[in-house]
């Protein structure tokens, strides 16, 4: 048993409330805090493109709202033959909020990658620039 399977089971259990009626691309994440607490999120599409909001961020702003503060893993699961990461914008949350945390990718069929967010998001922009 991986240290990231209740994480990974988290994410595919949020994945089933993703409202996608326009992708049918139904993405499931869950984040742990430092404290233990899982939070999960999917995502929520909009018929205006712009106003839809990715799992990752849900998962996170949903923690944030919560109190939560520091972070170790999130897990990303989709359907998609193809692990997928993290979209650009999330990325800079996920490394805004939780910095070099890992990243567990997955699959309905399986498939599990780790990859510490700094391989994901090199070269970030963070306070570090200004």
């Amino acid at each position: 048993m991986s240290e990231f399977d209740t994480l990974i089971a988290a994410a595919r259990a949020a994945r089933e409330n993703a409202y996608a009626p326009y992708s049918n691309f139904r993405v499931g994440a869950a984040l742990r805090a430092s404290s233990g607490r899982i939070f999960g999120g999917c995502n929520v599409e909009n018929a205006s493109y712009g106003l839809t909001v990715c799992a990752e961020r849900v998962a996170l702003f949903k923690a944030i709202s919560e109190g939560e503060r520091g972070f170790d893993a999130i897990a990303v699961v989709t359907d998609a033959e193809k692990l997928t990461p993290p979209c650009g914008a999330c990325r800079q949350l996920i490394w805004e909020f939780c910095g070099d945390v890992p990243v567990v990718l997955a699959n309905l069929q399986g498939g599990v990658e780790v990859h510490p967010m700094r391989e994901l998001f090199p070269r970030p922009f963070d306070s570090s620039n200004f």
